[in-house]
């Protein structure tokens, strides 16, 4: 059985009968008392981040997982459509499994798949940042890059961000699917 000190960043465990991925741990050793580990878990299924502190030595329940390349190809009514890079295998997907990122996803946009021992899917991991166009926004007027202000941007797939007022239509842009913020305009 794996205790504490099996703690790593990105390993995934079992834990309140859910499961959660390790973000961060510190191991604390106080000059009284016994030590222990002072941890952040961000819940697999739905992102919810929490922290907790395990006592040095607690056993805890490691969940192996296979991390497969996926394509997505396209939507239809009952989810998203996938292919397995290796043996070119489609498979649809609920919404649900997506979160907030499926917002970004543009057609063959290549995500992660996390499977259990029993084939099933865990969770998906889209990539952390996509290049998407703008298609819509109100222009920008010279002089107006002094100050933070920003306005929202329509993009391809439909998602609305908030940019900085010297974007125009037309613009390439990169997106963090995390947080769904714009990082930078993508030079041509």
């Amino acid at each position: 059985m794996a205790d504490t000190s099996d703690f790593r960043n990105g390993l995934i465990i079992k834990f309140k009968n859910d499961l959660y991925t390790i973000t961060e741990f510190q191991h604390v050793k106080p000059g009284k008392g016994g030590a222990f580990v002072r941890s952040t878990l961000k819940n697999l299924r739905t992102g919810r981040v929490l922290e907790n502190t395990f006592r040095s030595g607690e056993s805890i329940d490691i969940v192996r997982v296979e991390r497969r390349k996926y394509q997505y190809l396209y939507k239809e009514s009952g989810g998203y459509v996938l292919m397995d890079n290796e043996t070119y295998e489609q498979m649809t997907v609920a919404e649900e499994l997506f979160g907030e990122a499926q917002k970004f996803l543009k057609e063959s946009t290549e995500v992660e798949l996390l499977l259990d021992d029993k084939e099933q899917i865990v969770t998906i991991e889209p990539p952390i940042f996509v290049e998407l166009e703008v298609v819509e926004t109100e222009p920008g007027f010279r002089g107006d890059t002094a100050t933070n202000a920003m306005k929202p941007a329509k993009l391809e797939t439909g998602a609305t961000v908030n940019v900085p007022l010297f974007i125009n239509e037309g613009d390439k842009l990169k997106i963090d699917t995390r947080t769904g913020s714009y990082v930078e305009r993508i030079k041509n």
